[in-house]
């Protein structure tokens, strides 16, 4: 029996369990909007809902898995998270962003599961009145993610073998921290 089958996801804890995603938390208030899927990710959607008449900047960023890293070839990510600690983290990077940067909006997506090279895992939008705050606000969005929220990924190697790592270990040239 494989493990994508029903009777096997019924036996996950419900934030490992596919069937209890995705899984969604807003801030209307704020214009805050997080997202934990195991489906593709789709960034029109996010410049969607970050886009405003008031808002002169919309940028957007997209972390693809790549092909290679330390010279192995990878074949897959996999990314596994804890919901409950991992949307309180997003929340609270995105609030400190809208104040900080004047942000008129934000949109994280965090892909789970498998994320085959070539398609992304994690999705950033941002929108502001001038692009010097879309551009300051999107990057520390960016590398908070990175450094805080709760997410592991696995990365599973074209020799067979595959390493666990945590986002905030590397910095944003890819180097360790």
């Amino acid at each position: 029996m494989s493990d994508s089958t029903p009777q096997h996801q019924d036996q996950l804890p419900a934030h490992l369990n596919p069937k209890n995603y995705p899984q969604t938390r807003t801030h209307p208030s704020l214009n805050i909007h997080l997202t934990l899927t195991y489906t593709p990710l789709n960034p029109q959607t996010h410049i969607n809902t970050i886009s405003s008449p008031s808002a002169g900047a919309n940028l957007l960023f997209l972390g693809t898995t790549r092909d290679t890293f330390d010279n192995r070839p990878v074949t897959t990510l996999s990314y596994t998270t804890y919901p409950i600690l991992a949307f309180k983290t997003l929340m609270d990077i995105a609030e400190n962003a809208v104040k900080e940067h004047g942000l008129l909006g934000v949109s994280i997506a965090h892909r789970l599961g498998e994320v085959p090279v070539g398609e992304c895992s994690i999705v950033v939008g941002v929108s502001a009145g001038h692009r010097g705050g879309a551009f300051r606000g999107g990057e520390e969005v960016l590398e908070q993610c990175k450094e805080r929220v709760e997410v592991w990924k696995r990365e599973v190697f074209g020799d067979g073998g595959s390493e666990w790592r945590a986002n905030g270990e590397r910095d944003r040239d890819g180097n360790l921290r």
